[in-house]
């Protein structure tokens, strides 16, 4: 929603500005350099990534302007599901967690948080470090570097599309160079025409410059770093699971690693110790046991 509304800013902005200056629109309205400079930004876009890079950085781009999913809401039910989790293990021990890690569609836990179930990476994440954990023969020390390594490489997947979006970007202002460049051959093959056409054709050239540039520094490199805001966002809500299990693995009672988990949450979206003792209720109150603990 903030994307759009930044957009509207920046077009209302140079706008406005420039019919202030009784500027022509219509000199603005150049479809010749535009295709330039997008096809060729698009093409670079091809050149440097393969497709499946192409494709994840149009849906990362998509998925800028829809809300983020990564709310205080979002953080207490998961924080309900851990909690579910873990009471459950610690009333019949990690063996009764085998047929939920194992199939989490069928999970009589996971199965009432739909939402968790269609983030397929964080089930995959939750569900195979807990098998992990129910084999046995592995310390805590090492499932945290297991999940380390995992957090990694998901982060580093979801950081090339935003590299190469970025890339793209940088090559725009040289892009809007190009057009502009390819104008002033066309305005240098009309000179001795009349002096209306000369400036229409200098204008086109110019346009193609501020066309290049405003769409790097007013559009597609903004567009980039909100990309890589959501993949921060993300990372953050991996950390979180990762603070939880290890916690729990470590020994620590369900309460409190639940509590752990809370803590580790940016402070905008934390939810309060009530707000996450009101959630947890249904699964296991956690205000007693969180209060021995300390």
């Amino acid at each position: 929603m903030f994307s759009i509304i930044g957009i509207v800013v920046v077009i209302g902005a140079v706008v406005g500005g420039y019919l202030m200056e009784k500027g022509n629109l219509r000199v603005l309205i150049q479809p010749a350099e535009l295709i330039i400079i997008g096809g060729a930004a698009l093409g670079t876009l091809l050149i440097a990534n393969p497709l499946p890079v192409v494709m994840k950085a149009v849906k990362g781009l998509a998925g800028v302007f829809a809300p983020s999913p990564f709310s205080k809401a979002w953080y207490l039910e998961t924080l309900k599901m851990l909690n579910d989790l873990f009471q459950s293990a610690r009333k019949g021990g990690m063996v009764k967690l085998e047929s939920d890690v194992e199939e989490p569609e069928k999970s009589a836990i996971f199965s009432k948080y739909p939402k968790f179930l269609k983030n397929h990476h964080a089930v995959h994440f939750v569900c195979d470090t807990l098998r992990m954990a129910i084999t046995g023969g592995v310390s805590h020390f090492e499932m945290d570097q297991m999940m380390e390594l995992d957090l990694e490489v998901h982060h580093h997947e979801v950081s090339v599309p935003v590299n190469a979006l970025t890339t793209a970007a940088d090559s725009l202002p040289g892009l809007g160079i190009v057009a502009a460049v390819l104008g002033v051959v066309i305005t240098m093959g009309a000179l001795g025409g009349p002096p209306e056409e000369i400036g229409h054709k200098v204008a086109a050239a110019l346009v193609g410059t501020f066309l290049g540039i405003l769409l790097c520094y007013g559009f597609i490199g903004p567009l980039a770093s909100s990309m890589a805001k959501a993949n921060d966002a993300e990372s953050q809500y991996y950390h979180t699971l990762r603070v939880a299990i290890i916690a729990f693995v470590r020994g620590a009672p369900p309460a409190l690693a639940i509590e752990f988990a809370r803590r580790s949450i940016p402070s905008e979206l934390r939810p309060t110790f009530k707000e996450m003792e009101t959630a947890c209720r249904g699964g296991g109150a956690v205000a007693a046991p969180a209060a021995n603990a300390a």
